[in-house]
Parts: C-alpha cells; sequence; structure tokens
C-alpha cells in the first residue's frame, strides 16, 4: 500500500516521489526492505501508482 503521508502504522520503505526511483524500486530494492516477496496483486497495484508519477521532479529540470 503506497502511503503518501507516511504515518500509517507497520513496516515501510521510502521511494523518492519519481518513476525512475520506483523502477530500481520494483526490480528488487523495495522487496528487499520490506523483507517480504511482493505478490503479482501488490506489484500492479505498485505498478499503476508509478504510472502516475513523473519522470523527474520540477527541481531536476529547474522550474
Amino acid at each position: 500500500m503506497v502511503d503518501p503521508s507516511g504515518k500509517l502504522a507497520g513496516r515501510g520503505a521510502y521511494l523518492h516521489n519519481q518513476r525512475a526511483c520506483w523502477e530500481r524500486g520494483l526490480k528488487g530494492a523495495l522487496a528487499n526492505a520490506l523483507k517480504t516477496p511482493l505478490g503479482s496483486e501488490d506489484r500492479q497495484r505498485l505498478e499503476e501508482f508509478m504510472s502516475a508519477l513523473p519522470d523527474e521532479t520540477a527541481e531536476e529540470t529547474g522550474d
């Protein structure tokens, strides 16, 4: 589950709000940080969230 507030109880992992960071995380780092494998339904939900993220932040583009 994605928790943008970072306040839900339970195990968590922090990823930047950028698609590139999520792509790397979904390759294995996220499952490793959570110490549990990602099921296909979990992976699908996370990929849907990731698809809505920007490719880069405004800070990187100088905006």
